[in-house]
């Protein structure tokens, strides 16, 4: 089965009440349509994950983050291929958020975390950005 390398960014900021809330996205495109997840893309050859994080970042949300520690790396089954995904927490620099390739986008607290319809490698991570929040 076809392995893909992806990292994902877990974008957090505080909200105007003081929680910590996080950004999810939900695709625009391809098999995995409509499903929600954390913003990032495919690892290309030569760059670390930190740097393709930045780089997907900035191509589909017009943001520039800073990363920060890596949470997990989720090894994950889908049906067609293997997709192994580094996840970090990040903050954003700058920028608009503005939606390229998907097809919409909430900032989330901890309490409303479960209310999307995550994709399945993407609900693994959920417990230890909950503990952290």
């Amino acid at each position: 089965m076809k392995t893909i390398r992806v990292a994902a960014a877990i974008i957090k900021k505080v909200n105007e009440k003081g929680e910590t809330i996080i950004f999810a996205t939900q695709r625009g495109y391809g098999d995995l349509k409509g499903g929600w997840e954390f913003p990032g893309g495919k690892i290309e050859a030569g760059e670390t994950s930190q740097e393709a994080l930045k780089r997907e970042i900035r191509e589909e949300l017009e943001t520039e983050i800073t990363v920060g520690d890596l949470i997990d790396t989720i090894e994950y089954d889908y049906p067609t291929f293997h997709l192994s995904m580094d996840c970090f927490w990040a903050e954003a620099v700058s920028g608009s958020f503005r939606l390229k390739e998907h097809q919409a986008a909430k900032w989330l607290t901890k309490k409303e975390l479960d209310s999307v319809e995550w994709l399945p490698a993407d609900i693994i991570l959920l417990d230890a950005i909950k503990n952290e929040m």
